[in-house]
């Protein structure tokens, strides 16, 4: 170890490690298009999502990024999603156009997800409109497939959206948030002063229901939405996240609303859903408000064996951090140290990851305002602000350490989506950020305290061929870790599907346990740590040592 790694690895506080801002050395030259031209249009102020994959199955991540379009008679630019491909040397190369990605839409998210079981992601992106389903042609480009598989004639102002396999058949099915019911020749007039026109909250709109579209196997979908148990005109939801909250091996929704209660789902494995938020305790803030969801994830922080729920909200509101308890959800953000850190900031894009390789879950929230007007911000809040990045203590607490991760990470911006994986395949988490009317940032995550990881990349048969739904458990000396393999989380974003799991500096972990959506449990001995083991259903896994 050199003397400026000694140091940093012993300073008082050092937080294990540091994040990089590596955006312009690798070549993302992006910068997110609202379409604002003085209208204040409600879609303006949502800004873009992003998602890390593997495009082209060469075993190293891509980056996707969401943008928008100027808005009809009012032309002044042209303004396309972004696909860039990993040149495994920490640079990313351009290729949307050669990729047939080079369109127009007003897009806000997009989920990842491999529909029809070739072994290439498919993409389905959000937008106000007509959302659309890219499907990936396995030689590097994709086409629209939206009207051939019965997702057609949609328009809405769709949000996030997430892949998931609720009867558990194989076939990845499809969710999708829609927020409110909103489009030019609907925009409200609202004011802060009774002249000019601002934006609107989203109580001057009725809400939309959300769509769940069955996978019928053949490329095409049903709508199942009403016969399902999800259909709710009052809904305004933005994330949407999946857990198994009651640990009976089906996958079961959270969904966050925007100044309505929040949604939890659960499975009735027979195709449809019972709402059981209020329930179990999650529907509204400790106050018994509805505050305003904004991004949502899943993870087991308390390492207890069942995962709890991140929501994050608008500010003075505080994020919303539940433990689950067995029988319903705790809010312990007010005493675990997240309260009074989250309570300035408007949160989007959240997500569990374990940035420093400790075994233990720690919490990303990206942060911003909706605009600058003084309508819109409380005493102490500002338009751009930092993001929050909590490190867990491992005994239930948590600490920001933002501003201890380098000077780009902390600075003030309009955040919004956020993704993480190991795009140079370090074996450690790197975090994709975007910004509303803004540029995005890749942050590469450079371990400094010597922790280690072990990686699990699934791969279904019987399962879908994503395995989203399985969950793996590892138990070494420390206890046991789990994770789920998700279809979406975050905010309009797609983290990537591996699996990490930091496990300090063990150089092996005792096992590893696999239940993989078919209900077949596969279980592994003596697994070497800094290695990312493929994982096919029913076979031994190949090990692939990091670069």
């Amino acid at each position: 170890m050199n003397r400026r790694a000694f140091l940093a690895a012993f300073a008082p506080n050092n937080p294990g490690f540091q994040l990089t801002d590596i955006t312009q050395s690798a070549g993302l030259n992006f910068r997110h298009n609202t379409g604002a031209f003085g209208a204040m249009y409600l879609p303006e102020t949502m800004g873009p999502g992003c998602a890390f994959l593997d495009y082209d199955n060469d075993g190293w991540l891509d980056i996707l990024l969401i943008n928008s379009q100027d808005w009809p008679g009012h032309k002044r630019l042209r303004s396309t999603l972004k696909l860039y491909k990993n040149n495994r040397n920490g640079t990313f190369t351009d290729v949307t156009k050669a990729a047939g990605l080079d369109i127009e839409l007003y897009g806000l998210g997009v989920a990842v997800g491999d529909f029809d079981n070739d072994g290439f992601p498919d993409l389905y992106i959000t937008c106000v409109g007509q959302s659309r389903l890219f499907k990936n042609t396995g030689r590097g480009t994709f086409i629209d497939v939206t009207s051939k598989a019965g997702l057609g004639n949609r328009s809405a102002f769709s949000s996030s959206a997430m892949w998931i396999d609720i009867d558990r058949d194989g076939h990845l099915d499809l969710l999708v948030c829609n927020y409110v019911r909103w489009a030019p020749e609907l925009d409200v007039f609202c004011s802060s002063d009774g002249k000019n026109k601002s934006y609107c909250t989203p109580e001057a709109y009725r809400g939309a229901t959300n769509w769940l579209f069955r996978n019928k196997g053949d490329g095409t979908f049903e709508d199942i939405t009403a016969r399902s148990g999800l259909f709710d005109a009052s809904s305004k939801s933005l994330a949407v996240t999946m857990l198994d909250f009651d640990n009976d091996g089906w996958p079961d929704l959270f969904i966050a609303n925007d100044t309505q209660p929040n949604k939890l789902y659960r499975n009735n494995r027979d195709g449809t859903f019972r709402e059981q938020a209020v329930r179990a305790g999650i529907a509204f803030s400790e106050d018994g408000r509805a505050r305003a969801g904004m991004g949502a994830d899943a993870g087991d922080f308390l390492r207890s064996g069942s995962e709890g729920i991140a929501v994050t909200n608008f500010d003075n509101e505080m994020m919303g951090v539940y433990e689950a308890t067995g029988a319903g959800f705790v809010d312990r953000a007010s005493s675990n140290g997240i309260g009074a850190a989250s309570r300035n900031r408007l949160g989007f894009a959240c997500g569990f990851l374990d940035a420093d390789l400790d075994g233990h879950l720690d919490i990303l929230s990206v942060n911003g305002h909706i605009d600058g007007s003084a309508r819109n911000l409380q005493r102490g809040s500002s338009h751009a602000q930092s993001p929050n990045l909590f490190q867990n203590d491992g005994k239930g607490r948590f600490r920001d350490i933002a501003s201890e991760l380098g000077p780009s990470f902390v600075s003030p911006k309009i955040g919004r989506g956020a993704a993480w994986g190991d795009f140079d395949r370090d074996g450690d988490l790197d975090l994709l950020i975007t910004t509303n009317s803004g540029p995005a940032f890749l942050y590469r995550n450079d371990i400094q305290n010597g922790n280690r990881s072990i990686r699990f990349r699934l791969e279904g048969r019987k399962s879908n061929r994503d395995a989203i739904g399985a969950v793996v458990k590892i138990y070494d000396a420390s206890g046991q870790q789990m994770r789920m393999v998700r279809g979406a989380s975050s905010y309009l974003s797609s983290p990537d599907r591996a699996l990490t799991f930091g496990v300090a500096k063990r150089t092996s972990i005792d096992r590893a346990v696999i239940a993989w959506p078919s209900g077949r449990t596969d279980e592994f001995k003596n697994l070497a740590t800094a290695q990312t083991y493929h994982c096919i259903e029913g076979e031994v896994p190949k090990p692939l040592p990091y670069r």
